[in-house]
């Protein structure tokens, strides 16, 4: 597998952030059509906490560098691009790029139940735990919370 070509966000790749949101918002809520979920994009991508990946925009992730205790805000890879190694090469380069030793970084991902719930296994093979259930999602389906210390 090759490696994916992450880089920081631009103002050309807002579209294809959206068109990101637009596969999965059945899993995550409404999204594209958000004033809240275009200001964070925004100010992400502004900030330099937006990353990309793959041919166009494959994937993305928002990440917020307030550390010691990280959080990636959300991070999506399209539906034909998974597998590809695409989301790792984005937690990786996320890390790489914010992450201070020793901290904590923390996603709110899936319940067990959700039909999205493939992320936790993603998760998970990351070397991520499974910590406290917390609030439903926008579209009322169960989620967790996932961390790992990095040291």
């Amino acid at each position: 597998m090759t490696r994916a070509a992450v880089r920081v966000a631009g103002d050309a790749d807002f579209a294809g952030i959206m068109a990101l949101a637009a596969e999965v918002e059945h899993w995550f809520g409404p999204m594209v059509d958000e004033p809240g979920f275009h200001r964070a994009v925004r100010t992400h991508i502004d900030r330099g906490t937006a990353l990309v990946a793959g041919d166009g925009v494959s994937g993305g992730l928002l990440f917020d560098p307030a550390g010691p205790k990280y959080h990636i805000d959300w991070m999506v890879v399209s539906e034909q691009a998974r597998g590809t190694g695409i989301g790792r090469a984005l937690v990786d380069e996320a890390m790489r790029r914010f992450v201070q030793a020793p901290s904590t970084i923390e996603v709110v991902t899936f319940g067990p139940d959700h039909p999205g719930a493939e992320s936790r296994a993603f998760y998970e093979r990351l070397g991520y735990t499974a910590g406290p259930m917390t609030d439903s999602g926008p579209e009322g389906g169960s989620r967790q919370i996932f961390t790992i210390d990095v040291r």
